[in-house]
């Protein structure tokens, strides 16, 4: 399929799909006319790739675990340093949530003296 479609069935922009491909998070061949052809399974891996980036991965971790992902709805196999991976993200995510309750923590104590 060419990219209009792949596009239209994945509600994923043209541009934004060619960034996937750039960040080696897709793939596409090339039809006779140089064109981007992509296969069925195009479709799941953009899925994949939305529903993870929504988790608040970085295209570099994603890259990493999509080999050992299954699924619209990601699921994962666990292959080798995929659960490493996983928990440093968590980690790195509570660490934000810490430092975000800190500055609101803050924020509130300025509103307060009002």
């Amino acid at each position: 399929m060419l990219i209009g479609e792949l596009s239209r069935r994945t509600g994923v922009s043209p541009r934004l799909l060619r960034y996937y491909e750039a960040q080696g998070l897709l793939d596409a061949g090339r039809g006779p006319n140089g064109y981007r052809a992509y296969d069925e399974d195009s479709v799941v891996t953009v899925r994949q790739v939305r529903a993870l980036l929504n988790a608040g991965l970085s295209t570099e971790v994603i890259r990493s675990v999509l080999p050992c992902v299954r699924g619209e709805q990601p699921e994962f196999t666990m292959c080798v340093d995929v659960r490493a991976i996983l928990e440093e993200e968590l980690a790195a995510t509570d660490e934000r949530i810490d430092g975000l309750q800190r500055s609101r923590s803050v924020l509130a104590g300025y509103l307060a003296q009002s």
